[in-house]
């Protein structure tokens, strides 16, 4: 138990360190995400991120994510899915530093919505986080809202805002909150690209973060529905 105790110390400590450094750095994420029709209900959810402390150096994270999505109309889906997360919970680029992995299980539910040309994106998440670091292990719930609104411009260009938070559901409710603003560029049909701005709010600190993200639609059902020759 006191070995319990003193690890779960180490850890909230490393991450209060993160929280009063790199707050002057602008970081930088690359991020991926796809949704791949497989019939006229169902999906799969694909993504994987690479996020870093300072532009193209010192790891942050990397954060890949599968689910398997039911869609109950075209402006609702619900999302059963997976997540396999490494962090360097530490700022300063130490070799040998030990990382914080976390398997996530999530269940997600979107609704969707026009206002003029406003298109408006209501994202509930619930999250089942199991924390490993060394001896440490530790399991945590949590949720999150996120309000998302995209103005297209014309047929190729469009600006894209969110709000998202995320509330602990055990210990203090508060973990983060994430603002975002970006510009999107449709490339064709299926495949778009967003060059953003995140500002990432939690307790202690507050981080700017630049993000690239490549938006890739593929309809997986000619594929698998083709008879073989």
């Amino acid at each position: 138990m006191i070995k319990r105790i003193t690890c779960l110390l180490m850890l909230l400590i490393a991450h209060n360190l993160i929280a009063q450094q790199g707050e002057d750095k602008l970081g930088i994420w690359y991020m991926y995400f796809g949704m791949n029709k497989i019939s006229d209900r169902f999906s799969i959810h694909t993504e994987a991120q690479f996020r870093y402390y300072e532009m193209n150096d010192n790891f942050n994270q990397l954060l890949l994510r599968t689910g398997l999505n039911y869609h109950i109309n075209s402006d609702a889906i619900a999302t059963i899915g997976y997540a396999y997360i490494e962090t360097d919970p530490s700022f300063e680029n130490i070799p040998g530093q030990s990382l914080l992995f976390e398997n996530r299980i999530f269940e997600q539910f979107i609704l969707k919505n026009k206002v003029w040309k406003l298109l408006f994106e209501h994202r509930f998440r619930f999250e089942q986080r199991f924390l490993h670091e060394q001896d440490f292990t530790d399991y945590e719930n949590r949720a999150r809202y996120r309000l998302q609104i995209t103005l297209p411009l014309n047929k190729t260009f469009f600006l894209n805002f969110y709000d998202e938070i995320f509330l602990n559901l055990q210990n203090d409710p508060f973990g983060q909150n994430r603002l975002y603003a970006a510009l999107g560029i449709v490339l064709m049909e299926n495949l778009s690209v967003q060059l953003g701005y995140l500002k990432n709010h939690f307790t202690n600190a507050n981080y700017d973060r630049l993000q690239l993200a490549i938006f890739y639609n593929p309809d997986l059902r000619p594929l698998l529905k083709k008879k073989p020759e």
